[in-house]
C-alpha cells in the first residue's frame, strides 16, 4: 500500500474499494484455518530435487573428508581438528538450508483483495492499494508475485531451486549464512584435498594414503575438488551479492527492475541488523536463532 502520485509499475493498481470486484477474490482466510507459524513447503518437483541433491553433496564431501583423507591420517591431532570443524561447518550449511527452505519468506495472504476487506482498511481519500491478478491479494510495497510459489512475496530477491524457496524479508539471514557456510566448507574441503594429495598420497606409500585403491581413491578426490571448486565460486559470488543487496537495502528484483526507492534510507549497519536482529550478538551466524526484524527499526536512528 502506497500513497501520493501513481507512477509505472507493472500491478494492477486498485485507487477504491468499489473497483474490486469481490466475485474474483475469495474470502480471506481466518486465522484458525492458516497453517501453523512456522511451517512451510514448496511443492516444486525441481526445486525438491534440487534441495535433495544439495544434502547429497554436502554428505558427500563429509564421506570422502572423513573416510578417504582423515581416518587414514596417523596424525590424530591433525585428523581430530579437521573433523570437528568441516563437521561444525556441514552442521551448520545443513540448518541454514532447513531453516531457509521451511521458513515462510514473507508471504502476504491469498485472496484478500475484496471489497469487504479493502473497505475495512478504512483507506484515505485518493490512497492507492495495489491488487496481484494472480493469487489476488492485496500487494504491499515492495512485494513481488513469484510464480514458483504462487504468493506475493515481501521484499523478494529472487526464488532459489536450491533451497527450494523464495530468498525474502523473513529467511534472507538463513539464506546468506547458507552460502557463507558452503563457501567456508568448500575451500576447507580444497585446502585438506591439497594437502592429503601432496604430503600423504604422493610423498608415502599410495596404499596407506587410503582405505580404498589408489584409482578410487584419486576419483573420489577429484570428484569433491571439483565440487570444492564449483560451490566455492557459486556461493561466494552469491554471498556478497546478498550482503551487498542487504547493505544497500535493495533487493535483486528492484535492481534488476531499477523501481525508484520509496522507502527511508538506512546506513548499512542497520540494514544489517534489520536481516539478521539488533543488536549484533553471536547470534547473527547461529541458524537456528530467529531474527527480530522489525526490533532494529527502534534504533534505526543509533548506529
Amino acid at each position: 500500500m502506497s500513497g501520493g502520485a501513481v507512477s509505472p509499475r507493472c500491478r494492477d493498481i486498485e485507487r477504491n474499494a468499489g473497483y474490486v470486484r469481490p466475485e474474483e477474490c475469495a474470502v480471506p482466510p481466518s486465522a484458525s484455518s492458516a497453517p501453523p507459524s512456522g511451517r512451510w513447503c514448496i511443492r516444486d518437483a525441481c526445486g525438491v530435487v534440487c534441495a535433495a541433491f544439495t544434502w547429497f553433496l554436502v554428505l558427500y564431501a563429509d564421506f570422502v573428508v572423513m573416510f578417504v583423507m582423515l581416518l587414514p591420517v596417523r596424525s590424530a591431532a591433525y585428523s581430530v581438528l579437521n573433523a570437528a570443524l568441516f563437521n561444525s561447518l556441514a552442521v551448520l550449511a545443513l540448518a541454514s538450508h532447513a531453516r531457509a527452505m521451511c521458513t515462510d519468506p514473507g508471504a502476504v495472504p491469498k485472496g484478500n483483495a475484496t471489497k469487504e476487506y479493502i473497505e475495512s482498511l478504512h483507506l484515505r481519500p485518493g490512497q492507492v492499494v495495489y491488487k496481484c491478478p494472480k493469487c489476488c491479494s492485496i500487494k504491499p510495497d515492495r512485494a513481488h508475485h513469484c510464480s514458483v510459489c504462487k504468493r506475493c512475496i515481501r521484499k523478494m530477491d529472487h526464488h532459489c531451486p536450491w533451497v527450494n524457496n523464495c530468498v525474502g524479508e523473513n529467511n534472507q539471514k538463513y539464506f546468506v549464512l547458507f552460502t557463507m557456510y558452503i563457501a567456508l566448507i568448500s575451500l576447507h574441503a580444497l585446502f585438506m584435498v591439497a594437502v592429503h594429495f601432496f604430503f600423504f598420497c604422493l610423498e608415502q606409500d599410495w596404499g596407506k594414503c587410503s582405505r580404498f585403491s589408489p584409482p578410487t581413491t584419486v576419483i573420489l578426490l577429484v570428484l569433491l575438488s571439483l565440487e570444492g571448486l564449483l560451490f566455492f565460486l557459486f556461493t561466494s559470488v552469491m554471498f556478497g551479492t546478498q550482503v551487498h543487496s542487504i547493505c544497500t537495502d535493495e533487493t535483486g528484483i528492484e535492481q534488476l527492475k531499477k523501481e525508484e526507492r520509496r522507502w527511508v534510507k538506512k546506513s548499512k549497519w542497520m540494514n544489517l541488523k534489520v536481516v539478521f536482529g539488533h543488536p549484533f550478538s553471536v547470534a547473527w551466524l547461529n541458524p537456528l536463532a530467529v531474527p527480530e526484524h522489525g526490533k532494529a527499526d527502534l534504533f534505526q536512528y543509533i548506529v
